[in-house]
C-alpha cells in the first residue's frame, strides 16, 4: 500500500502528525543516455526541490522546545545538498566516453557522476536518502524539473 494510505490511516489512529516542508533551488544540466527524444541532449533546468519531515510530537525540552526540528537547520541541510549540485553537469557513471569526460575536465567543467540516471525521479529518491541519512524522519522529497512537472519519492 502507498505511503499516503499509511499516513491517512496513521492520522486517523494517532489524530495528529507535525509536518514541516522546506525548499531549495539549483541550476544544473543533465542528459539521458540512450533516451529517444530531446532529453538525450545536454540541457539544463532550474530544479526546485522540497523535503517534508515529520513527527508525532514536538520536542519537550531544550532550545528546540515546541519544534519538530529547527527550520534553520532543515533549510541549511537541504540548501547544502542543492549547493553541491548547483551549476554542474549531472551525469550517470559510464554515460560519457572517458576521453570526452577528460576533455571536459581539462576545460574546467564541473561534473558530478552519479550511480543512477539523473532523472527527476531518481534525484527525488537521492535527496530523500541524503536527508534521511542526516537524521530526519523524511516523509517525502520532491524534485520539480519545470514549474509544472514534479517527481516525488516517499516510503
Amino acid at each position: 500500500m502507498s505511503r499516503d494510505y499509511y499516513l491517512v490511516t496513521y492520522f486517523f489512529e494517532v489524530k495528529h502528525m507535525y509536518i514541516l516542508r522546506t525548499k531549495a533551488e539549483f541550476d544544473s544540466a543533465h542528459f539521458l543516455k540512450d533516451y529517444e527524444g530531446k532529453c538525450a541532449n545536454i540541457h539544463g533546468h532550474r530544479w526546485i526541490i522540497t523535503v517534508e519531515v515529520g513527527s508525532e510530537e514536538v520536542k519537550a525540552e531544550g532550545p528546540d522546545r515546541g519544534m519538530v526540528v529547527d527550520f534553520g537547520k532543515l533549510k541549511d541541510d537541504l540548501k547544502e545538498e542543492a549547493s553541491k549540485l548547483d551549476h554542474t553537469l549531472l551525469l550517470e557513471k559510464g554515460s560519457l566516453r572517458e576521453t570526452t569526460k577528460k576533455a571536459m575536465e581539462e576545460e574546467g567543467f564541473s561534473m558530478i557522476e552519479l550511480d543512477f540516471r539523473p532523472t527527476a525521479e531518481n534525484l527525488a529518491k537521492y535527496l530523500y536518502d541524503v536527508m534521511e541519512a542526516k537524521g530526519y524522519h523524511v516523509i517525502r522529497a520532491r524534485v520539480f524539473e519545470t514549474p509544472e512537472n514534479c517527481a516525488e519519492f516517499t516510503k
